[in-house]
């Protein structure tokens, strides 16, 4: 099919592929065997599918993004009240969709599109459901599953087999153990654990691996012991944490985050380790 109707007369196109009227696929693509992509789909330069993927609806792959066998992207959302609307997904450049991974398409009940940041790492079965919107550089372990509606910030690493709630918020740099069940929101820099996910610290060896210094570690412990342990209603320590650490960008992160959060839904509670927030040994 090369060098018909959208495909690039470069893109290499296995004969066993089916690539309906309509959907462009860039200079240097690959689509492997017994693959299937839709009239509305668009792949952008040097997208590799290996074979067997499926990519339907209002679908955009990012340059160099690389799905793997089974994997499918685009189809209907899991949601009773879905009728066929012309919603869609985003896939940023970059990332690579391991086997068997689903990435849902959007719904009426957000703004239509699920989207998927730059250089992100699904592994195999993980799932992203309709309407979420993953950062960039984000990593999904394997059989994660994401309902609909979340929002996980920059570089979050869920390790395998993690839940996470619909609606759910997980801010930027923050580490959700594996085989945790995440029903509340969780402030970015923190580590989470456990069925039902408790606060169990700072994500202290992301942080360090991504160049946050020993300051910026002695400042997020200090602020996350005001916020999680110290007595008082969350909303004074909350307002107290705003003001003692007003200097400081990374805490005031943290500060928006809690007060933008969804007042219906409470934020993730701290575990019996949380004492731990932080420990001294962090700041070496």
């Amino acid at each position: 099919m090369s060098g018909v109707d959208g495909v690039s007369p470069s893109a290499s196109i296995h004969p066993s592929a089916i690539i309906a009227p309509g959907a462009v696929v860039g200079p240097g693509c690959t689509v492997g065997p017994f693959c299937i992509l839709g009239p509305e789909v668009v792949l952008e330069a040097q997208v590799e599918l290996a074979a067997h993927v499926v990519i339907e609806g209002r679908s955009r792959i990012g340059a160099g993004t690389r799905l793997s066998p089974f994997a499918s992207v685009g189809l209907p959302p899991q949601d009773l009240k879905y009728r066929n609307e012309p919603t869609g997904v985003e896939i940023g450049p970059r990332c690579q969709l391991r086997e068997h991974v689903t990435v849902h398409r959007g719904s009426v009940g957000g703004d239509g599109m699920t989207r998927v940041g730059e250089e992100c790492l699904l592994m195999a079965c993980s799932h992203v459901g309709h309407d979420s919107q993953v950062g960039p550089r984000v990593i999904m372990a394997n059989n994660v599953m994401l309902g609909g509606h979340v929002s996980l910030g920059e570089q979050c690493f869920l390790g395998g087999g993690a839940a996470i709630h619909q609606m759910v918020r997980i801010g930027r740099h923050a580490m959700v153990g594996g085989l945790a069940g995440v029903t509340n929101d969780v402030p970015p820099f923190a580590n989470v654990f456990g069925l039902p996910a408790r606060l169990v610290g700072l994500n202290v060896i992301g942080l360090r691996r991504r160049g946050f210094s020993r300051d910026n570690l002695h400042s997020l412990r200090l602020a996350f012991r005001l916020l999680f342990r110290e007595p008082g209603t969350f909303a004074e320590r909350l307002l107290e944490t705003e003001r003692r650490f007003a200097g400081d960008a990374l805490v005031q992160e943290v500060v928006a985050f809690l007060q933008a959060r969804d007042r219906r839904r409470e934020l993730i509670r701290p575990g019996r380790m949380a004492a731990d927030i932080a420990p001294e040994e962090d700041e070496g």
